[in-house]
This record gives structure tokens, C-alpha cells and sequence, in this order.
């Protein structure tokens, strides 16, 4: 017996969102989206460490400031009212569970190959971002992003969703210090192989939780384990004052240290918001530099949230039979948006976020959930203190229990047809070996090609794949071209 139909104010928003429609509820929703934002939390922290300790070519950090201690609020404060603003404006208008923060891997990028370039200046990177985010919006307006995301064959939409679910599963365990750079290895199991510290006891306890509660189908079982484990961190610190980790203190936490300062509420300073010269960094650099180090920029967000919005909708269970989400050409336009807002509020590109699996995984199906994930990111510019309570290792174990959920999709290749399997092999296992969702894409790509070359099928290969894997070749290749033109 269905349930009966809600009227009034709720019943025109479960209408609008398709809550029942997606078998979903509004507790569902809530939880789903606080459960996205804990797993995102993270951004607000990370993203100022990232852009606002560099330097650009002239010497000055983020705001025109003279240090990153002067930088970091600045940044900390727009970077979590992007992020609302955008996650709100996903959930509102494409409807679709998936919430937008600074992208990582551009960030990182934007500091270190371009702002940092001589004679380059942090305002004049933030107009490439914008440049590249108006890029971006046109080809999707055009219908070109979309066209491309339709060309790509199901089972590699399938590969990618695995190879996040991968990717994710790895986050984790590294941010929180499960798994380390190793001595005469790459790579080795905590320190020496050993679980030999109290965040690691503390991100087991965690993952504990999660796996003991999803097999018992307790609802809210990934925000659960985030509360429990964040409780044990704040218990620990309290009693042993371990501390940020580092080389002197490999026993400390990874990153955010869960105390809770002086401060509960603090006033955001937004005063970092619109500092950018747009057109500025051709000035500054060679015009042809200036346009590779934008279509690098490009080629990262135009593939990124491809993989990320199948990967979620699948998890969801949201895809139709080809691999495609709902509502796709909003979800692409809105990310697109994302890209120029993040360079108008000198926070970086901002992108839909893969995180935001953790919050299907505990029960998200609309767009309700990135409006919560939204508020409770406008809510922490005032209450930093509070988020920054939760360190790696409280949201950690969420991440690897979603990198499981989305790697059972490997299920669905045909592992005995190698035109399908290779790509598919080589996009999964790139992603996480090389820590980049693009790099697998792009492997995964101009494998597929090749392959139909070789066995007679490149009659069979979509013209947009032909494109997209031949601008991956340019991809991959950028740093010797870049070396070439300085």
C-alpha cells in the first residue's frame, strides 16, 4: 500500500525534489546531506593550507596579504560560502545529490603551476579560472558537454564509477594516515605495518562502526560513525594531546586536530571575494602559455564531473540503462557555474564533489540533500570551531565504506570480452595509481580507441570519443609542450 500524498508546503517540495517519487524521505534527505557535508568538511580546512600558503610570482599571498597566517581565514570563509551557495544552487535546480566545493587537484594546480609563476599575481590566476569556468559554461549551453558524455559507451561510465569508488576508498585510508608512504616500499600498511597510533584506533573504531551498523541496515549508519568517531578523537586529544602529525610527531592526526578552541562563533571575514583580474595573466605571461595552462584548467573540470555525476547517480540508482543521470544538462551547467564562481571568489574551481557518494550511500536521492549539505556549509563560516572537530580520520572510514558500495558495480563488465575489460581495467586502476579521476579517464579513453583501431571497429567509435581522446593525447603531453613554448 502506498503512502498517502503529502499536501501543503511539504507536499510541493517533496513534489518539486521527487522525494517519494525516488523512494526516498525527508529524514532521508537531511541525514544524506549532513552526512555529505562531514565527508566535505574537510575542503574548508585543506583549501586554505593549499592556496593560502603559496606565494604567487610577485611575492604576496591570497587578499594582497604579506602572510598565510593573515591568508587563511580569508580563504576559509569564501571557500565555504561558495560552497553553499553552489551546493544549494545544485540541489534547487538540477534536483540531483550531488554537492559542489573547491576542486582538489586544481587547487593545487592554481597555486603551484600558475600563481606561483614569475611575475604572475593570485588575481590574474583567479581570471584564468574564470575564463575557463565561462569556457565551459558556453560548451555546455551549446549542448557540446553533454553530446560528449552521451558518446561515451556504458561500460565505461561503469569502469569510471569503479575506479572513484577506488579512488575514494584510497582518499581515505591515506588522509588518515592508514596507509603511508613506506621505507624501501611505495607504499605500506600505518607505520611500519603496524597500527601504531591513536588516530589510527580512532578511524578503525570508525570504519568499525559503519560496517557493523550498514550490515545490521541501521539507518544513518556512514553519519553515525562519523559522530562516534569524532567523539573518540575528541577524547583522545583531550586526554594524550597528541597534536598535528609530523616529522617529530608521527603519532599526531593528520590534519584538523579535533579541540575546540576559545571561539565558538566567529564573524566571516568576505572581504577576499571579487579580487580578480581577469584578463590580466596574458600581461604576464607569454599568450600561448597563458592559453595551455587554461585548457589544462578545462580539461581537468570538463572530465571530472562526468565521472563524479555517473558515479553518484549510479550509486543511487538514479542512471537510465545507458549510464546517464537525470537532469544531466543541468547538473553540467551548474558545475559549469561553479568553475567562474570559484575564480570570482578567489577560492579556485569549484566542482561537483564525489564525496557526495556518502551521502547517497546513507540515503540521498534528490536534490534536497546538497540544499542541507549547502546551509551547513553557509552555517560553518560562522561556526569553524565545530566542523574543524572532525579530523581525517572520523570521515575516513565513510569514504572506504562508499568506495565498496561503488566498486560492486564491477559486477556488471564483461570481463571476458577484452575490448571492454582493458579500457575498463586501465580507467579503475589509473584513477587511484595515479591519483587523478581525469588520468583514468583520459587512459581509459584512448585505450577504448586504440583497441577498435586494431580489432576493426573504429567505424564503431563515436566521432566525440575520437575528440575527447585526442584531447587527452594533448593533455597528457602539456608539461613537455609547456617546457617547449617558455
Amino acid at each position: 500500500m502506498s503512502a498517502p500524498a503529502r499536501t501543503g508546503l511539504l507536499g510541493r517540495v517533496d513534489g518539486y525534489f521527487e522525494i517519494t517519487e525516488r523512494g526516498s524521505t525527508f529524514a532521508q534527505e537531511i541525514r544524506g546531506g549532513l552526512t555529505t557535508f562531514f565527508t566535505m568538511a574537510y575542503i574548508v580546512v585543506l583549501n586554505p593550507l593549499i592556496i593560502g600558503t603559496v606565494a604567487d610570482g610577485q611575492g604576496n599571498f591570497l587578499g594582497g596579504v604579506s602572510s598565510p597566517k593573515e591568508a587563511i581565514p580569508l580563504v576559509a570563509a569564501a571557500t565555504a560560502l561558495i560552497a553553499g551557495l553552489l551546493s544549494i544552487l545544485m540541489g534547487v535546480w538540477a534536483r540531483f545529490p550531488l554537492a559542489m566545493a573547491a576542486g582538489l587537484g586544481i587547487n593545487a594546480f592554481l597555486a603551484y603551476g600558475i600563481a606561483s609563476r614569475e611575475g604572475m599575481t593570485w588575481p590574474e590566476a583567479m581570471g584564468f579560472v574564470v575564463i575557463e569556468g565561462i569556457v565551459i559554461t558556453v560548451l555546455v549551453l551549446s549542448g557540446f558537454r553533454k553530446a560528449v558524455f552521451a558518446a561515451v559507451p556504458a561500460f565505461l561510465k561503469q569502469a569510471i564509477a569503479v575506479g572513484i569508488g577506488l579512488f575514494l576508498a584510497f582518499l581515505g585510508l591515506a588522509d588518515a594516515g592508514i596507509v603511508t608512504a613506506g621505507s624501501g616500499t611505495l607504499v605500506q600498511f600505518g607505520q611500519g605495518g603496524y597500527i601504531a597510533t591513536w588516530p589510527m584506533v580512532v578511524f578503525f573504531i570508525g570504519l568499525i562502526t559503519a560496517i557493523v551498523l550498514m550490515v545490521k541496515k541501521v539507518r544513518g549508519a556512514l553519519l553515525i560513525s562519523i559522530v562516534v568517531a569524532t567523539v573518540a578523537a575528541v577524547v583522545v586529544e583531550a586526554v594524550a594531546g597528541l597534536g598535528r602529525a609530523g616529522a617529530e610527531n608521527p603519532g599526531g592526526w593528520a590534519n584538523m586536530v579535533p579541540t575546540l578552541g576559545d571561539e565558538v562563533v566567529s564573524v566571516p571575514d568576505f572581504s577576499l571575494i571579487g579580487q580578480v583580474d581577469i584578463f590580466g595573466g596574458f600581461t604576464s605571461l607569454p599568450v600561448l602559455t597563458a592559453l595551455l595552462l587554461i585548457f589544462s584548467l578545462l580539461i581537468t573540470d570538463f572530465f571530472d564531473t562526468m565521472g563524479t555525476m555517473t558515479a553518484v547517480g549510479a550509486e543511487a540508482g538514479l542512471n537510465d540503462k545507458d549510464g546517464n543521470p537525470p537532469r544531466a544538462q543541468q547538473v553540467l551547467l551548474v558545475d559549469s557555474i561553479g568553475a567562474a564562481a570559484g575564480g570570482l571568489g578567489s577560492v579556485s574551481s569549484n566542482t561537483s564533489y564525489v564525496e557526495s557518494a556518502a551521502g547517497v550511500g546513507d540515503g540521498a536521492r534528490t536534490g534536497l540533500a546538497p540544499v542541507v549539505t549547502g546551509i551547513a556549509f553557509l552555517l560553518s563560516t560562522f561556526l569553524t570551531p565545530l566542523y574543524a572537530l572532525v579530523p581525517f580520520e572520523a570521515a575516513g572510514p565513510v569514504l572506504v565504506v562508499v568506495g565498496f558500495l561503488m566498486v560492486s558495480q564491477i559486477a556488471g563488465l564483461d570481463w571476458k570480452d577484452y575490448r571492454i575489460a582493458i579500457p575498463a581495467f586501465l580507467t579503475f586502476i589509473v584513477m587511484p595509481f595515479g591519483y587523478s579521476i581525469s588520468a583514468g579517464i583520459g587512459v581509459g579513453f584512448i585505450s577504448f580507441v586504440i583497441i577498435q583501431i586494431a580489432t576493426g571497429g573504429a567505424r564503431k567509435v563515436h566521432p566525440l570519443m575520437w575528440g575527447a581522446a585526442a584531447a587527452f593525447v594533448v593533455y597528457f603531453a602539456l608539461g613537455p609542450i609547456m617546457d617547449a613554448v617558455a
